[in-house]
């Protein structure tokens, strides 16, 4: 199975470590899907600093593809993080860095070569959201991680219509607004909606009934990486004929591995 991550990546800055680890959504999900065993390639752009070495680092030492990603001059993305009893806090970053300046505009070559994988996932922070008709008109099925930013105005209503796959981050809103949230997507575009809500587990519709799924719980030393991990493996083991049920059973222990690796896939590197 082939799958490909389009979008962001960033560098997440541990300043109570003084580490930083590669991530970011879209990477996660190629680089997580490269360790389920899938064949993954990452879209993305580059900066020219220690921060965007480190990433592309990580990305060839995972054998993750990234030929058609681009490099503009500048900083890359990274944000700042700390963790608090396992759980990590994001402290701000710089939006993306040079991919703010220098998004995504896909031509032909790159939409031949998307239509060669099975499914590409996204997100919210990928700047990649004029591109979805494109690749809607290409054939090509879309993942979208809304993270925990669906309430933003006007995202759920303008994403939706193009995608096939829609993951959400509901943690605290509760069982019945997370369902209501996942039958209005699929009323609007997506097949699926699958809402992640921290230790209550999660929750997916298909278009006609409901599926949840109870957290594989651990003594997590970093939540970082644990929604895109359930991501990834859902779609992986989904895709790969498997069933509804048994495709989240395997999201919620791949997610549950992640908590105990700090930043989403390790690979830490001091900076200064």
């Amino acid at each position: 199975m082939r799958v490909i991550g389009i979008g962001d990546n960033v560098c997440d800055k541990y300043e109570h470590q003084k580490i930083m680890y590669p991530g970011g959504q879209a990477l996660n999900f190629a680089v997580y899907a490269k360790k389920l065993g899938a064949e993954s390639a990452y879209m993305g752009v580059f900066g020219t600093d220690e921060a965007a070495g480190h990433v592309m680092a990580a990305l060839d030492k995972y054998q993750v593809d990234r030929s058609r990603c681009r490099q503009y001059e500048g900083e890359n993305g990274c944000a700042r993080v700390a963790l608090e009893d396992g759980d990590r806090i994001f402290l701000g970053s710089n939006k993306g860095g040079v991919l703010k300046e220098h998004p995504l505009v896909l031509d032909d070559a790159d939409l031949d070569y998307i239509r060669s994988f099975a499914v590409c996932h996204t997100s919210n922070n990928s700047y990649l959201d004029s591109q979805l008709p494109k690749l809607k008109e290409a054939g090509v099925p879309v993942s979208y991680d809304f993270s925990d930013k669906w309430d933003e105005p006007g995202l759920l209503e303008h994403v939706a219509p193009f995608i096939d796959y829609a993951f959400l981050s509901c943690g605290p809103v509760g069982r019945e607004k997370a369902e209501a949230l996942c039958r209005w997507l699929c009323g609007k575009g997506p097949q699926m909606a699958i809402a992640t809500c921290g230790s209550a587990g999660a929750i997916l519709y298909d278009g006609k009934e409901f599926y949840t799924q109870r957290p594989h719980l651990v003594e997590a030393v970093d939540t970082l990486g644990a929604g895109d991990s359930f991501t990834a493996a859902f779609l992986i083991h989904w895709l790969g004929s498997g069933s509804i049920q048994q495709s989240l059973e395997r999201a919620a222990v791949f997610a549950s591995e992640t908590c105990l690796v700090y930043g989403a896939f390790g690979e830490g590197k001091p900076y200064i």
